[in-house]
Formats: C-alpha cells, structure tokens, sequence
C-alpha cells in the first residue's frame, strides 16, 4: 500500500467517525462539502479545473454543492474510499499527487476539533510529505513579503521562496505542509521580525 493509499484511507476512517456536519479548516466548508470536494476532484472531469482556474471556479462550486447535497452521505465516502476511478488522469498519478490532498484534507477535520495534536507519522509517510513541501510553498506564497524558507528541527531545508528579509519556519515535514497549504493550525515555529512573520502568514493562499 502506497502512502498516499494509507493516508486515503486513514481520512476515510476519520470522516466515518464524524459527523457529516462538523465543521473543517477550510472556511465554509463542513465534512460533507469537503468529501464532495474530493468527489470532484478525482470524478468529475467537467469541474474538476475550476478547483485551480479561478475562470471555471463558479461552475465547480455549483456541482460540488449538487454533489454534496444529493449524494448520500456513505455512498459519499464510498467514493472517496474507492480512490480515482480508470478515467480519471489522477489514477496513475495517485502516489504522488494525492499524497499531500490526503493528509491536508485529514487534517483539515482533526484539526477543527479542540485539543488536536499531530499524530504519530511512520518514517515513509514522512519522507513522503517532504517532497510536495516546495511546490506547495511555491503555489501558495507567490506574494510573500520576504524570503521564508521552510526547515525541519533537524535542519534540513524543504523549500526557500521569496527574496529580501528572512522569515524561517521550522517544523516536521507535515507540520510545514499544513502550513503553506494556509493552514494556521500547524505545529510550527518562526524565526525572524515579528512584523514579517504576520505579513507571511497573511500573504498565504490557501488551497
């Protein structure tokens, strides 16, 4: 089983365990709209652009709501469970690229509830959320204020974007995914003018 596989399925368990309801870290969305979400995604190839072309975004938000709101809830998840299906380009491309979709989006519902923590990652999973930390860092803070580059505890750097005034977060590989996704709710620590920091933080897109 690959790790984007483990993490699939591990969202899978952790979406059944919660109401469909409950509210994520993606603003607006609850479970079900972030499930329908990744219905979509992988799906429906018709919308599945506007999730990244702002021109096709009203149109992907009208079938993840027809989605979302006629499709029932385990027959929802089913479908997320199942993986992509043969038509969909993601299907060869799932170790990869939905690697980083898995994870974020797990911990977009763990991390909406109080007194979350970072669970405990095997080293593959870990090794594996190393990789798509630059290009997510590259997406996401095309507009940073300064240089902010990107370092685990044990001092490796993953990703250095941005030019002028330094600003370094320092974390595990998920931690620093969950924050260039735009994701506050990241175990992460920052080194460099307070100031900076909070522009950094805001100058985010998030995904």
């Amino acid at each position: 089983m690959t790790v984007a596989q483990q993490e699939r399925a591990a969202l899978v368990a952790t979406f059944r365990d919660t109401a469909p309801d409950s509210p994520t870290l993606c603003e607006g969305w609850d479970v079900r709209d972030l499930t329908a979400h990744l219905v979509v995604r992988e799906r429906r190839l018709d919308a599945a652009p506007g999730i990244l072309i702002p021109a096709f975004a009203d149109y992907t938000e009208r079938v993840q709501e027809q989605v979302a709101s006629s499709t029932d809830w385990d027959v929802l998840l089913g479908r997320v469970a199942e993986g992509p299906p043969l038509y969909s380009p993601l299907k060869l491309l799932d170790p990869i690229a939905n690697v980083a979709e898995m994870f974020i989006h797990h911990e977009d519902v763990r991390r909406a509830g109080a007194d979350w923590e970072p669970r405990p990652l095997d080293d593959q999973t870990v090794s594996a959320l190393r990789r798509p930390v630059a290009m997510m860092a590259r997406m996401t803070l095309r507009k940073a204020p300064g240089k902010v580059v990107f370092r685990t505890p044990q001092g490796d750097t993953l990703a250095t974007v941005g030019k002028g005034a330094e600003v370094a977060v320092t974390g595990d590989p998920g931690e620093l995914l969950m924050f260039a996704a735009g994701r506050d709710e990241a175990w992460v620590s920052f080194d460099g003018p307070a100031d900076l920091v909070e522009r950094v933080k805001k100058s985010r897109g998030g995904l």
